[in-house]
């Protein structure tokens, strides 16, 4: 079962005279990744390491740091706690006391780590992409049905009716399947889009 962060997260340590901070972030995809190391980009710091893990999916950055001591063991901690959809930015600011490697690896794992420990776990609701036609007279019907599971959808209105996209969780695949047989009497069926790594 995979499991993500439920919200941002911070965390602030000194290591020998070196001021080390960690962000921890839930990310839904490589854009929102790109935006929040966007967004906190911060001249003032000696380094900016980051690791993130979007399912299968994995990428970090030492940022100038000697290779292996900072992207690495941030995702490691990422890893170890069995997470995905997460970001981990860990910010340095250099105090004039070397850490040496060893030390690197402890001080951005351990930051990580931490950071980590203070957010909450919540279960990664897998969501699947589908669509359906309807005509105008069942759309009312549906609208309704969807509100009422809160999944989310837009509406586009041709000339025989509505076309329909959506995002829904597995769960609800199989009810609303049913729900679309039943109202077309079999006419419309609900198209999953499988994605495809």
């Amino acid at each position: 079962m995979p499991f993500t962060i439920a919200a941002q997260v911070c965390y602030e340590e000194e290591i020998k005279k070196s001021r080390f901070q960690a962000i921890a972030v839930p990310v839904e995809n490589e854009a929102a990744v790109k935006a929040f190391l966007e967004e906190n980009k911060d001249i003032t710091t000696t380094h900016q390491c980051w690791a993130w893990k979007i399912g299968h999916q994995v990428r970090f950055n030492d940022d100038g740091e000697p290779s292996g001591t900072a992207g690495r063991p941030i995702l490691a901690t990422i890893e170890g706690n069995e997470l995905t959809n997460v970001l981990v930015l860990v910010n340095r600011w250099y105090g004039g006391v070397k850490l040496g490697t060893g030390g690197l690896v402890r001080a951005y794992g351990g930051s990580a780590g931490q950071c980590l420990l203070q957010a909450e776990k919540i279960e990664l609701i897998e969501k699947k992409m589908a669509h359906f036609n309807c005509q105008f007279s069942e759309w009312s019907i549906f609208q309704y049905e969807m509100q009422q599971q809160g999944i989310e959808f837009q509406e586009q209105y041709t000339a025989d009716g509505v076309a329909v996209e959506l995002q829904l969780q597995v769960h609800q695949i199989s009810e609303l399947t049913d729900k679309i047989r039943d109202v077309t009497r079999g006419r419309e069926h609900l198209k999953v889009v499988e994605e495809h790594d």
